[in-house]
């Protein structure tokens, strides 16, 4: 009966997923560094607020991926 609504959270998440990858490989890193990264220093950012920075905000994201490496 609500089957759909735990399909589009997959769905997105994947999705999310998808654009930081492909946004910190343009930096030269993979998906996996990267997060593991930000949980290292400590920065509590979730998938959605860093894709929409990938996706809308591409100089503020670069920072992001530069004050992590």
């Amino acid at each position: 009966m609500y089957v759909g609504r735990k399909l589009k959270k997959r769905d997105y998440r994947s999705l999310w997923i998808v654009r930081i990858n492909a946004a910190v490989r343009e930096e030269g890193m993979s998906y996996s560094q990267f997060i593991g990264k930000l949980a290292a220093k400590g920065i509590d950012l979730n998938r959605k607020v860093l894709a929409d920075l990938a996706m809308n905000e591409p100089e503020s994201f670069k920072k992001l991926v530069a004050e992590v490496k």
